[in-house]
């Protein structure tokens, strides 16, 4: 059985979705150390000025280097107002935008001030699957996974600060603004959602 393993992501990129498809498990990182400027609390949307990044705000609980599992959604900033906003002005035009839009906004309706970071994304990310229509094997790590010749370790590899994985980028597929800015293979699997609707699983698996 082939296994993976991946960090946690709010509104993870395609091809993160895309390496879930080619592996029978998937093993979510949890009690790793949490890196800044990843994908574990960002997304990157594409807007009519262009790739724009949406961060959650996030606070430590313990004194200390902390782990991913001890992350908490900040109590300090408005970001669901603003992530909400952003995401509505960028995809209100697009195919499917109100036909997903109910099942997204209670994320950004509903408080989630001092709730961890972890469950957020995997409460998302369920959703997610769901709409993708798509039932892999995911489980979440209990303690730090070690690298091992059994699994394909992209914890880090799939980082805002690396260049994606070339046989994971998606193929081209309708993106509103892209008579504007081109096509853009790393963004949210959002915007795959939002413009592809239930041709978003053929891409992935393309």
């Amino acid at each position: 059985m082939s296994t993976l393993y991946l960090s946690t992501a709010y509104l993870a990129p395609i091809f993160y979705y895309k390496a879930i498809c080619r592996y029978d498990h998937t093993v979510i990182e949890a009690h790793s150390h949490y890196i800044k400027q990843s994908y574990r609390n960002r997304c990157i949307i594409m807007s009519a000025g262009g790739p724009l990044s949406l961060t959650i705000p996030v606070e430590r609980t313990l004194p200390g280097k902390p782990f991913t599992k001890d992350m908490r959604i900040s109590k300090h900033n408005h970001w669901q107002h603003i992530h909400w906003n952003a995401i509505t002005s960028a995809y209100s035009s697009s195919p499917f935008f109100e036909y997903f839009r109910d099942d997204f906004y209670p994320f950004y309706q509903k408080p989630q001030a001092g709730r961890f970071l972890l469950d957020y994304n995997q409460d998302l990310q369920e959703m997610i699957l769901r709409l993708l229509n798509i039932s892999p094997s995911i489980t979440y790590s209990d303690s730090f996974l070690s690298p091992t010749d059994d699994a394909v370790d992209l914890r880090e590899a799939i980082s805002p600060k690396h260049k994606p994985i070339k046989e994971l980028l998606p193929r081209p597929y309708y993106q509103v603004f892209s008579m504007k800015w081109g096509f853009l293979p790393t963004l949210s699997i959002i915007d795959l959602l939002f413009n592809m609707g239930n041709e978003s699983l053929l891409v992935l698996r393309d």
